[in-house]
């Protein structure tokens, strides 16, 4: 380990808008026992990040708060009891959630088994947009709804940060896709894997497909897209919500059609990271970075995240290489 005890961070002198955030210069953390100190080269950029900036989030924050848990970078120190990697290894990972990970940072600590080996055929800035948004897709497919070969899938805002990893993961397991994204987007996720597309500005999905058409729904919107989803959703399929729990309507929890349904949150998983690190090297997940901005914009990062246009992944640039 080098000698630097200091290191910059993004951290909001209050909760509030973009405005509030700002780079301060605090303590370098230390790796205790069964954690990794990591180098962060890039820092992704994710809703519960300003939503966090905003309002405080699940009030779990350190002093000072620190924003940001999707990392890329190299390990500098490994505490006591790691086995899994050494110093130099290239890592990503979402360590801590929903605890302060403290991502905006030129480095972070946590435990060794909240990370994974960064796949080679990715950079440093395309690892980075993959933690939350790829486990929170693999999850809600996966381990919550039992994704088979050959059901219906249909994923809402499937060009955002969830959605195109959910249409990339379903796709790769041999589901049928159906996505709901504006037209101009439509040949992108096409050649991610889905199947079919409807322009929510146009259409409404629900009078677009056949009740009880679909086995699985994948809810990143909220509002009434949950309860509008159940009449397209099949006996026994299954609904996740992703949106906070306030934002799920209470009918969606006591449905009779759904098997599973309401509100999930992503879980830091090492098997389940693993799992997304082997699809992007076999080339089957690839996360689409739509801007990347430098440490000390972080402000300027979520004012364009906030439009809630993003195609794909925002991602801070923490150092080169």
């Amino acid at each position: 380990m080098n000698d630097v005890t200091t290191m910059r961070a993004i951290s909001p002198a209050s909760w509030g808008g973009p405005e509030v955030l700002g780079t301060v210069t605090i303590e370098r953390p230390v790796p205790g026992p069964t954690e990794i100190l990591v180098r962060v080269h890039a820092a992704g950029v994710n809703p519960i990040d300003w939503k966090t900036r905003a309002t405080g989030g699940f009030g779990m924050h350190g002093e000072p708060p620190v924003l940001g848990y999707d990392v890329s970078g190299v390990v500098e120190a490994v505490g006591i009891g790691v086995t899994l990697y050494q110093p130099g290894d290239e890592v990503f990972g979402m360590p801590e959630f929903p605890r302060q990970a403290g991502g905006y940072a030129e480095y972070v600590t946590g435990p060794a088994r909240h990370f994974a080996p960064k796949p080679a055929a990715l950079s440093h800035i395309e690892a980075a947009a993959l933690p939350l948004a790829g486990l929170t897709a693999w999850q809600a497919l996966v381990e919550t709804a039992g994704l088979s070969t050959g059901q219906r899938v249909l994923i809402h805002a499937a060009s955002g940060g969830v959605g195109h990893l959910a249409v990339q993961i379903a796709a790769a397991r041999g589901a049928y896709v159906i996505g709901t994204a504006r037209e101009e987007k439509h040949a992108l996720l096409k050649e991610l894997g889905a199947g079919e597309l409807i322009d929510y500005t146009r259409q409404d999905f629900a009078e677009a497909l056949d009740k009880g058409s679909v086995d699985i729904v994948v809810d990143a919107i909220g509002g009434d897209y949950g309860t509008r989803s159940l009449t397209v959703l099949r006996d026994g399929g299954t609904l996740v919500t992703l949106p906070s729990p306030d934002e799920v309507p209470p009918a969606i929890d006591a449905d009779p059609r759904s098997s599973r349904s309401g509100f999930t949150l992503v879980e830091p998983d090492s098997t389940g990271m693993r799992a997304i690190a082997e699809l992007a090297a076999e080339g089957r997940l690839r996360p689409l970075v739509e801007s990347v901005f430098p440490l000390e914009r972080a402000a300027d990062a979520h004012r364009q995240g906030e439009t809630g246009r993003t195609r794909g992944k925002i991602v801070l640039s923490v150092r080169e290489g």
